[in-house]
């Protein structure tokens, strides 16, 4: 009597790319900004998306990433934005003893990353080092400001006087699913149409957390 051996075999693709998943969450540091201007109270960020992955060399651990999600962005600070009788925005800061529970910028962005990845990943193995580095581009489909405290309640939508497009230098590094990321922004996110006491309202932001890349 024979028996038959049953034999399985894996098959391995030698031709693998990392397209994935990306969600990301950040602190949002203003770095840069005009005497007097303090940040206070959580500001956060949060991306999702889709990167296209593109490998450069044989062993497919070096490649281009080209990718498109979704992003929002807060700032909680003390520059205090207004209307004078004209409707121009007025900038101000409030003062220390101030009382406000809300005074906040959010924008809502579409936003394309593209990086250079380099990866020990390999066919058979899902679980490795990676150092992702590149630009990310954004745009703002809307930005809001908000205030309520001793001087009332009150909302503006998409001011004109934001940077609908952002620009920044990015760096993701970790293992497996968990990785830190760090985004610095090239441009300020008030346009030169902005003032502050006759000077222009220069703000640098950094932004740094936790990226999660999944399959």
């Amino acid at each position: 009597m024979c028996f038959a051996q049953e034999t399985s075999t894996t098959q391995v693709d030698s031709l693998y790319k990392e397209d994935q998943f990306y969600a990301g969450a950040t602190y949002n540091f203003i770095n840069k900004r005009p005497e007097g201007l303090s940040q206070n109270g959580f500001s956060f960020g949060f991306s999702v998306g889709f990167i296209k992955d593109m490998p450069i060399n044989k062993a497919r651990n070096k490649a281009i990433g080209v990718g498109l999600g979704y992003a929002t962005d807060s700032y909680n600070q003390n520059l205090f934005i207004s209307k004078n009788s004209d409707g121009d925005f007025v900038y101000s800061i409030l003062s220390d003893g101030s009382s406000y529970s809300k005074n906040k910028i959010r924008f809502h962005l579409i936003e394309m990353p593209i990086e250079y990845r380099w990866r020990t990943s390999t066919p058979t193995d899902y679980a490795f080092w990676r150092i992702y580095t590149g630009f990310k581009f954004a745009y703002a489909i809307s930005n809001t400001y908000a205030y309520k405290g001793e001087l009332g309640a009150f909302k503006y939508r998409n001011n004109r006087d934001f940077n609908n497009f952002q620009c920044g230098l990015t760096l993701s590094a970790g293992y497996n699913t968990w990785n830190i990321h760090v985004n610095y922004l090239l441009n300020s996110i008030l346009s030169k149409k902005a003032h502050l006491s006759g000077e222009n309202i220069d703000i640098s932001i950094i932004k740094i957390g936790l990226i999660f890349y999944v399959l």
